[in-house]
């Protein structure tokens, strides 16, 4: 490690262990190491141009985000949250099922945990919470961990994030996180089921059969978004960035004109929050633009290659001892951040190894979603903390159940790789 990558990287923690915005810490650091190695600082905006103009892929993420925010406006999350009652409301646990239910049913609208756990968790929340069969801290749990799949089902917006950094197909991608994300709902629901008879959870009255189809009818317009942007990938009648464009306005055309529920002033706070999202995104991107750089200058990647090449190291020996740094990482680190910065250091051993890019960057997108629950850092605890009120010392009591089967769940991802590839490969992918 060179002095000026030494300057570089002192200066990011220092900053951000002060309580900096991480994409503040990268960008000073990051110039530390232009200045101590006797590079222009211009050099900083070239590279953050020249990423940002190569890079028509991460218009998706705004898009994304516009099209979440909507689809939390107004009714249509009450419509979607009825129909996922109707479904499995009248199980042991109920409204614990719903939740995961309502996280699988949106994570296929709005590729961002957050969105989930703002949007529609508190939503559920009040209603676990008025039904009298739930403590606080348990609701808001099941909400955060639920939460997590959002980033899994399509859209991604961290896939559309790894795609940018490990030049991989989206659509091959998205394909990939469906089964891993049905996975993710399959464990918490039976651990759901598990707690929910041993703790003596009441039921919910059942909704009658002859109401499902009245209840499904209301809410099967927002259902059909997932079937769109999975058609118009996978079809050949979109890009995934034009995917992007699509669900936002059918989003849009949804919640203004079929379902009336979206005025002109909701809109437009619709669009600031949107953009303030993005903002916050795009500074972290930025930031990680201009620190691959750096990292590329120091040649780091190619150091980690050579040394692993050296060491002979078994292939899922490396994969287990990656995510568990990255699980590990993501008790500090946001997600984005870890896919940006941390993720790229691997890939070229993870090329070396023969270790397939989408199952790796399925498994790590899996991976930095539990770092969104894990303490301290857990970014979901900390947003359904500030959206309900409800003290983070009930949420984080009753989060370890849960984390653990959802990390149980990480582990048979990294030892059944068919289980992420069996779609892709069924639709062409040759990897």
């Amino acid at each position: 490690m060179t002095l000026e990558f030494f300057l570089c990287l002192a200066t990011l923690f220092l900053i951000a262990g002060m309580g900096a915005p991480i994409a503040y810490a990268i960008l000073v650091g990051a110039f530390v190491y232009l200045l101590a190695a006797g590079q222009s600082i211009g050099i900083a905006g070239k590279v953050l141009m020249d990423g940002l103009y190569q890079s028509f892929i991460l218009l998706a993420v705004p898009l994304f985000i516009v099209a979440a925010n909507i689809m939390n406006a107004g009714t249509v999350s009450d419509r979607l949250l009825q129909f996922c009652v109707a479904l499995v409301g009248r199980f042991r646990g109920g409204l614990g099922h719903v939740n995961v239910v309502a996280s699988l049913v949106f994570s296929g609208m709005s590729g961002s945990a957050v969105a989930d756990a703002a949007g529609v968790g508190k939503i559920i929340i009040g209603m676990m919470i008025k039904s009298g069969h739930y403590t606080r801290g348990y609701a808001a749990a099941i909400t955060a961990a639920s939460a997590t799949i959002g980033p899994i089902i399509p859209p991604s917006i961290p896939m559309v994030l790894y795609a940018l950094i490990s030049n991989t197909s989206i659509g091959y991608l998205f394909l990939a996180g469906i089964l891993p994300g049905l996975l993710m709902g399959a464990v918490l629901m039976v651990m759901n089921l598990w707690i929910s008879h041993r703790r003596g959870f009441g039921k919910e009255e059942p909704v009658p059969l002859k109401a499902f189809p009245r209840v499904t009818a209301r809410a099967f317009p927002a259902l059909l978004m997932p079937a769109i942007l999975l058609y118009g990938i996978y079809g050949g009648v979109t890009t995934p960035t034009e995917a992007a464009a699509v669900a936002a306005l059918y989003a849009l055309l949804l919640a203004a004109i079929f379902y009336r529920s979206l005025s002109l002033k909701g809109f437009y706070t619709i669009l600031v929050a949107s953009a303030r999202s993005s903002a916050a995104i795009g500074l972290v991107i930025g930031g990680a633009l201009i620190l691959n750089y750096v990292v590329a200058s120091e040649n780091i990647p190619g150091r980690v290659a050579n040394a692993l090449v050296g060491l002979d190291v078994d292939p899922l020996v490396f994969f287990l001892a990656v995510n568990l740094l990255i699980l590990l990482l993501g008790c500090i680190l946001d997600a984005t951040t870890i896919i940006l910065v941390i993720i790229p250091l691997f890939l070229p051993a993870c090329r070396e190894l023969g270790i397939d890019l989408v199952h790796f960057g399925v498994v790590a997108i899996v991976n930095c979603m539990i770092g969104l629950i894990t303490p301290p850092y857990g970014i979901l605890l900390f947003v359904i903390n500030a959206v309900t009120g409800i003290p983070l010392a009930e949420i984080i009591h009753e989060i370890w159940l849960f984390l653990a089967v959802l990390v149980f769940a990480l582990l048979i991802l990294i030892l059944a790789p068919d289980i992420t590839l069996w779609l892709p490969r069924l639709l062409g992918y040759a990897g």
